[in-house]
């Protein structure tokens, strides 16, 4: 029997290899995501592509043992997905896994395998719940083949509120490096024997490096706020990237026995109090650091030859900001010296960032968190892949550098950039966490508007206080107020002025 096909006489067999060849293409074709946009670099195109969707809360992105992404979800289940095929698989799913606003299953990293074992490990940080508290803790499981076993119990820190970090990194000599938040506790931080606010130093089997700064402790820096980022360069230089409160966002080149100021000083070391603290305690300044905040998240070192503009760089997604930063490096790593912002405002709030053997470049949303900017787009949360690309085919996206300060003439900017990430830009607010400015009574209370403005305020156990504004000007200050004010109530005849802000300010002082 004959068959026809495209004018072409051939057998039977030869018909059946010949389909199954072109559907083996479709599937490779239909395999390879589709490039949403492109980004033009000086020399080359990159191509954004969605590898993943309907995931919830990716925390952490990381290159697995097995040459696929390995990566988690909050709410404490692990999956490996295969970048080629886009197909995932549940590798483990914990427990015990405390999960409420930023607690949950948070970072991990994997360990190369070891010379004489060929064992691998995976170490994750997750909180739990102690009594009326949570705790945080790093476990160490066992990587083997398609699941993870052997859960072991590195270290434990308790007494959490909030500001919980946490990632981990693990250099190529095998030491591996936990970075925890200081719980929304203060005076943790500083605490030598508390290990909250900390990057900590353990061995792979959980033991105490004997060259860590003090015999016996785990503690390698201290004096850290809320660490979200955690990196290392080619030559095994530290890198951190932390929340800060109202003010001062940080990018941190991390020292052996460094204190980094928090809760001390914030930023720079540039009020006369930071000063008397950093000259008695050797504290270090931030490499850099952003107000208004930006919110920044996961953080990566980029040194790769695939995409040669971004060498020597640190890849830097945000929150708040919602965007990738690029931020180029000084040769010795000591500062930046150049950055630029991608992916603008794009696909929401940015979570991870990790990087393949191969250069290209992984990125999670986070639009199902606890403080989501806006609703979710569809197909959130998202993993998507930034590569190389041999041509133009999708829309451009072109990179920006940061924009300067507000001034105080745009209030609704000054408004945007200080307070819709909590309050959200129709000052609705979040349910149980941050009160709408619709409907608050202080809208009517100028004086006591202004205090919280600019002295925070605390409201039983949430640890999302309102953070304190007292950093801006008076004439900032009374702009972003009365923004508030007349958006939101009318209350256009009895205006704040800057001298008012002024007279809250001394009478609180004299208080």
């Amino acid at each position: 029997m004959k068959k026809r096909w495209a004018g072409v006489k051939i057998g039977t067999g030869a018909f059946a290899v010949a389909m199954s060849f072109i559907l083996f293409q479709c599937r490779q074709v239909q395999r390879e995501p589709q490039t949403r946009f492109n980004i033009v670099l000086d020399t080359s195109v990159l191509a954004v592509q969605e590898l993943s969707t309907n995931n919830k809360v990716p925390w952490e992105l990381m290159w697995g043992p097995d040459h696929t992404l390995w990566y988690n979800e909050q709410e404490g289940r692990i999956y490996r997905l295969d970048p080629a095929s886009g197909k995932r698989k549940l590798l483990l799913r914990i427990n015990d896994v405390a999960g409420k606003t930023t607690a949950g299953l948070l970072g991990m990293a994997c360990s190369a395998p070891d010379p004489g074992t060929g064992r691998s490990y995976l170490f994750a940080a997750y909180t739990f719940a102690i009594k009326d508290s949570i705790g945080l803790k790093l476990v160490r499981y066992l990587v083997q083949k398609d699941t993870l076993i052997e859960p072991k119990v590195i270290a434990v820190a308790s007494g959490f509120r909030g500001h919980y970090g946490s990632r981990i990194a693990i250099l190529p000599d095998h030491k591996v490096y936990w970075a925890t938040g200081d719980g929304a506790q203060q005076g943790s931080a500083q605490d030598a024997a508390d290990l909250k606010g900390k990057i900590l130093r353990f061995n792979v089997d959980g033991s105490i490096p004997a060259d860590n700064p003090v015999p016996g402790s785990p503690v390698w820096a201290k004096g850290f706020r809320n660490i979200q980022g955690l990196t290392f360069s080619d030559s095994t230089r530290l890198y951190t990237s932390e929340h800060g409160d109202a003010a001062e966002d940080e990018i941190n080149l991390v020292r052996r026995g460094g204190n980094f100021g928090w809760s001390a000083i914030e930023g720079n070391a540039d009020l006369p109090d930071e000063k008397a603290f950093a000259d008695s305690t050797g504290a270090i300044d931030p490499l850099r650091s952003w107000t208004p905040t930006i919110a920044p998240s996961g953080m990566v070192f980029y040194n790769h030859s695939r995409i040669p503009e971004w060498q020597n760089s640190l890849l830097l997604v945000s929150l708040k900001d919602r965007n990738l930063r690029v931020l180029s490096l000084s040769k010795d790593g000591h500062s930046v010296v150049k950055e630029m912002i991608y992916l603008d405002k794009l696909y929401g709030r940015l979570r991870a960032v990790c990087v393949s053997p191969e250069g290209d470049i992984y990125l999670s949303t986070s639009n199902h968190d606890w403080n989501p900017y806006s609703k979710p787009a569809p197909g959130d949360d998202k993993i998507i892949r930034i590569t190389k690309a041999g041509r133009i085919t999708a829309k451009l996206l072109p990179g920006k550098a940061p924009e300067t300060k507000v001034s105080r003439e745009n209030a609704m900017g000054l408004y945007t950039v200080y307070c819709a990430s909590c309050h959200k830009e129709d000052g609705s607010g979040s349910p149980g966490t941050f009160p709408s400015l619709q409907t608050t009574p202080l809208l009517d209370q100028p004086q006591q508007l202004i205090d919280v403005f600019l002295f925070g305020k605390s409201t039983g156990n949430n640890p999302n206080r309102m953070p304190s504004f007292k950093f801006l000007n008076n004439e900032e200050a009374a702009a972003v107020l009365n923004f508030i004010r007349s958006r939101w109530g009318d209350n256009n005849r009895d205006s704040i002025t800057a001298t008012a802000v002024q007279e809250r300010r001394g009478i609180k002082k004299k208080g």
